[in-house]
C-alpha cells in the first residue's frame, strides 16, 4: 500500500509548464497535510487540510489535493482546491509563475490546465484574472472567461528594456529643460 501511495504522490507533479525548471522533477516530493486518505479500489489519493507539496522550486498549497485515474484508464487527473489553492514554480529562465484559484485541475491526457473561481495567473508583474482560465500546454494557448457576466482583466508589464529606455528618455528630457 505504501508503494501505491508513493506512486500516486510521484505522479502528482508532472511538468505543468513546458519551460518549468526541469531539475525540479529530479528532486524528492514532500507532501505535508493534516490528513491523508487513499481509496485503492477507485484509485484516488487525497491529501486534506493545510496541504503543502514541494518538489524543488515547485510549490502547491491547498485545502485538498486529489490524484485520480480518468475514465478507468491509467491517465491521471490532478485536482487542488482551496481558498485559494496556489501553485508556483520557477521557470528555466528564472521567472516565477504563479497560479491561484478556488480550483486548479490538470489532465495530462489532454495537456490542459484549468483554474476556476477567482482564477489568476501571474508572471513577471503581468497578470490575467477571470473566473475560468484554461491553458493548453501543447498548443500554448490561454483562454480566460469572465463566466456569468463577469469580466477578464489582463495587465501586461513592459519589458525591462522598455522600462530602462523610458527612464533614460525621461532623464534626458528633464536635463534638457
Amino acid at each position: 500500500m505504501t508503494h501505491k501511495l508513493l506512486v500516486s504522490a510521484a505522479l502528482l507533479l508532472p511538468s505543468f509548464w513546458l519551460s518549468a525548471e526541469q531539475s525540479d522533477f529530479e528532486k524528492e516530493i514532500k507532501i505535508v497535510a493534516q490528513k491523508q486518505s487513499t481509496d485503492l479500489k477507485n484509485r484516488i489519493a487525497s491529501y486534506i487540510d493545510d496541504v503543502k507539496i514541494t518538489q524543488g522550486t515547485l510549490t502547491i498549497e491547498a485545502d485538498l489535493v486529489q490524484v485520480s485515474n480518468e475514465n478507468d484508464s491509467q491517465a491521471k487527473k490532478y485536482l487542488a482546491k482551496g481558498t485559494p489553492a496556489r501553485f508556483s514554480q520557477t521557470l528555466d529562465n528564472g521567472d516565477q509563475i504563479e497560479l491561484q484559484a478556488n480550483e486548479i485541475s490538470y489532465s495530462p491526457l489532454t495537456n490542459i490546465i484549468v483554474i476556476r473561481g477567482n482564477a489568476k495567473v501571474s508572471q513577471q508583474g503581468s497578470m490575467v484574472q477571470g473566473d475560468v482560465i484554461t491553458y493548453n500546454l501543447e498548443t500554448e494557448q490561454l483562454t480566460a472567461d469572465g463566466d456569468g457576466g463577469g469580466i477578464v482583466t489582463t495587465i501586461i508589464e513592459p519589458d525591462v528594456k522598455d522600462k530602462i529606455n523610458k527612464k533614460d528618455n525621461n532623464e534626458t528630457t528633464e536635463q534638457e529643460q
